[in-house]
């Protein structure tokens, strides 16, 4: 009876045994299979495995962090005659403008053969919204048209280096390098300054300001690391310095005919067809 009774308790053991791994057969049956095989063999299907890995991997990250940017931001002061360069860009008309509020947008069609269509957008030039709606679009940005108005540049400079520098420190225009276009406008005036001297005098002024605004970052935490540096340390700050690229433009909305007459704006344009 107790032989009995021990066969019966060893026997509901290994059905114990056998429920709680019912893939062990399995396993040691491939183990086997695989200490058969010639090692070479082996190596190889681990490696073609690790390969199919990386590429699902790589393949992913490719796929769900590529954004297609296809926005030309309209931004710069209020007044220096975004709205109006709006109008002209998408149907050649004069229209008169007021201050915005809000953004407009639209879809562009540069003047070239490759069919490509932009969604042009004119943000708002007023220092309380400037930063929402730059963070509303800026990821979308293929290029930033920056419109400084020329003919009183020169009592402005500072609020628009300020604005500039803004943008140029913004990791994410840093990391997408959309094309900055300044966009001298309104060049039918006669005191307006042109572009080489408006290129010349922010490139002062933005190197005083980053001086002034490191200096800033320095005393509040000890350290300017956590902030993008504008331009080459150790140099005074150029245009030439930035990862994107960097145009010049001399335009004017309105024209030197005024409201009847076309607008100048062909340099703009053409680098517009270029994108």
């Amino acid at each position: 009876m107790e032989a009995g009774s021990s066969g019966s308790d060893m026997g509901g053991k290994a059905d114990v045994e056998m429920a709680e791994n019912p893939f062990e057969p399995y396993m040691d049956s491939l183990r086997q299979q695989l200490e058969d095989q010639d090692p070479v063999f082996l190596i190889g299907i681990v490696v073609a495995l690790a390969v199919v890995v990386i590429t699902c991997v790589f393949l992913k990250y490719f796929l769900t962090s590529k954004t297609v940017r296809s926005a030309v931001l309209l931004v710069g002061l209020c007044d220096s005659g975004k709205t109006l360069l709006f109008s002209r860009l998408l149907s050649g008309k004069f229209k008169r403008t007021q201050t915005s509020i809000t953004d407009s947008s639209a879809p562009y069609k540069p003047k070239n053969d490759r069919g490509t269509t932009w969604t042009l957008i004119d943000l708002p030039g007023h220092d309380s919204l400037r930063s929402q709606y730059l963070e509303k679009f800026k990821s979308a940005a293929r290029a930033i048209v920056f419109v400084v108005d020329s003919a009183i540049f020169q009592k402005e400079v500072r609020d628009v280096a300020e604005f500039l520098y803004v943008l140029l420190t913004d990791t994410v225009i840093s990391r997408n390098v959309p094309a900055l276009l300044v966009t001298c406008n309104k060049q039918d005036i006669t005191m307006a300054k042109s572009a080489k001297l408006i290129q010349q005098q922010l490139e002062k002024e933005l190197n005083t300001l980053r001086v002034t605004r490191s200096a800033a970052l320095s005393s509040q935490d000890g350290s300017v690391g956590s902030s993008l540096y504008l331009g080459k340390k150790g140099k005074d700050f150029e245009f030439s310095q930035l990862p994107m690229k960097v145009e010049f433009l001399e335009c004017s909305a309105r024209g030197s005919k005024g409201e009847e007459g076309d607008a100048d704006i062909d340099s703009l344009e053409k680098s517009l067809a270029k994108l």
